[in-house]
């Protein structure tokens, strides 16, 4: 278990290496001046390059790399007045030494180009959104999808099991944002009388008397957009699990003792066929907190993926940079998470250290 884990987390770190890499000279390179960006183009040529000097940009792009990793690393070598690295660093332990200063602190995304504030406040902020957007579609596609399979698979080759396959075929096909345009235009333009639905709307509201308050009806449709091609799948695995489970000699022998079969369905065969589901359910889940970039800016749901499209548009790194490392992370994460899960459910299974 502690040999995978090491191995596990050291791939990890030389994936967000190679993200951070990647990610900060394509964008360093191809985003306009966020100088200009920041305090608007027709600013004079000194403003100009106080603010290049501000945000580290006059130094040449390598050293600008250099400080970016040793800002993000929880582990850094600087040399410095040891109180203002403090003051910028949250510093966990530090050793100074002669001219350097070895820390272990939090690491540090830096500040927004355009609002000042730390950028892992912004992403805080951000991803509670995102959060519990994702959390109601997997729900939403785990409940829905599990019953339409088991339904399924109970009426193999009826009608029924025909219209549940071509409709989970069709959920797949269609991309997420195609599902977000075609229900805001439905629900939220077309039937908006009867629906009482937006076609755009966060989780939050803000009432000029009443302050801000939270609008679940908001959720219904970004939550339906972006859980409609993970129901699908789970609908299609569960059947073809289900499938293969019923077929198993024990379940025939539990027919054969005269076991009723709503109770082998309950205590056989469904607990057994819902081990790879489960498993989908926790990949899928990593998937809809990265990936929900364009349901959210559809809906205009305020979300880690609306912060970084606006990031991307005013040419703010910091924010861009700190969302895509946040994302990685989860991914890295729930992988981890979603192996130790299929071992505990399915004991065959091994990790390999």
């Amino acid at each position: 278990m502690i040999l995978f884990l090491l191995r596990r987390l050291t791939g990890g770190i030389f994936i967000l290496f190679s993200v951070v890499t990647v990610v900060f000279f394509l964008f360093s390179v191809s985003f306009p001046n966020p100088e200009n960006m920041a305090v608007g183009q027709r600013t004079d040529l000194e403003t100009q390059n106080a603010i290049k000097k501000e945000f580290g940009l006059d130094q040449p792009r390598w050293k600008q790399y250099s400080l970016f990793l040793a800002d993000i690393s929880p582990i850094s070598i600087h040399k410095g007045d040891p109180s203002e690295l403090r003051s910028k660093y949250k510093v966990i332990l530090g050793l100074d030494l002669k001219g350097l200063s070895i820390l272990l602190k939090q690491p540090y995304l830096r500040s927004s180009f355009q609002s000042r504030e730390r950028t892992e406040l912004i992403i805080a902020r951000a991803f509670k959104g995102t959060f519990v957007l994702a959390l109601v579609s997997i729900i939403f596609a785990a409940f829905i999808g599990i019953f339409l399979g088991v339904i399924s698979s109970l009426k193999v080759n009826s009608w029924l099991d025909n219209t549940i396959l071509f409709l989970s075929t069709l959920g797949i096909s269609i991309p997420s944002f195609f599902s977000a345009i075609v229900l805001a235009w439905l629900f939220g333009f077309v039937l908006h009388d009867f629906t009482g639905l937006q076609m755009t709307g966060s989780w939050q509201d803000l009432d000029p008397f009443e302050g801000r308050f939270y609008a679940w009806k908001n959720l219904l449709l970004p939550a339906l957009a972006l859980g409609v091609r993970p129901l699908s799948i789970f609908v299609l695995l569960t059947r073809s699990s289900m499938l293969e489970t019923l077929n198993k000699d024990y379940i025939k022998t539990a027919l054969s003792k005269g076991l009723s079969y709503p109770k082998i369905l309950r205590r056989h065969a469904l607990p057994n066929a819902l081990n790879p589901v489960i498993t989908a359910i926790s990949g899928w889940f990593a998937s809809l907190l990265a990936g929900a970039f364009f349901v959210e800016y559809i809906f205009n749901w305020r979300g880690l993926g609306k912060v970084t499209i606006e990031a991307l548009e005013m040419s703010d790194l910091p924010v861009v940079m700190g969302s895509i490392l946040f994302i990685a992370c989860i991914f890295i994460g729930l992988n981890i998470v979603v192996d130790l899960i299929y071992v505990k459910l399915d004991p065959r299974v091994k990790l390999s250290s």
